[in-house]
């Protein structure tokens, strides 16, 4: 299921640190509202990281790509039941601010190729603002999910 943690004492955040940790809920209330995040996997020409247009779904986040583009033929691998293992990260900012927050997540990615995986999707309305086929949807279920907000609007000095 899903680890959640706070990576702020392996970063060396204090109690007095402007990084507040999220719940799982939070991590999910916002990446729920969120609709753009980047996807970060190991590609065959090596480290990739896409930005994606993306919906949640029970506690899964769906995205689509060309079946047969580089993204889709780089997060399949052809054997069944075996997935990649990726990393999804959302954020927002105000740099006005200095507030906002961000979501990494990893977890494994599935194609939803069968006839049930589909029907399933079906119901999902991902749109993407790539121009273009992207009829191949993705899901990723998390392993590990992580938080942090940083500020609370203050003004900008």
């Amino acid at each position: 299921m899903t680890d959640i943690t706070s990576d702020s004492s392996a970063s060396g955040a204090t109690a007095s640190s402007p990084l507040e940790p999220l719940s799982e809920a939070e991590c999910w209330d916002l990446l729920s509202g969120a609709g753009i995040g980047r996807v970060s996997y190991s590609g065959r020409f090596g480290p990739m990281i896409l930005p994606i247009n993306f919906e949640v779904r029970d506690n899964a986040v769906y995205f689509r790509v060309a079946e047969h583009g580089p993204t889709g033929e780089d997060l399949r691998t052809g054997i069944a039941h075996a997935d990649y293992r990726i990393a999804f990260q959302a954020d927002e900012f105000d740099a006005r601010t200095h507030s906002g927050w961000s979501v990494l997540m990893q977890g494994d990615v599935h194609p939803m190729e069968t006839e049930d995986e589909r029907a399933t999707v079906a119901q999902i309305c991902v749109e993407s603002w790539v121009t273009g086929s992207r009829e191949l949807f993705m899901r990723i279920t998390p392993t590990h999910l992580s938080g942090h907000r940083i500020g609370r609007g203050r003004a900008a000095e």
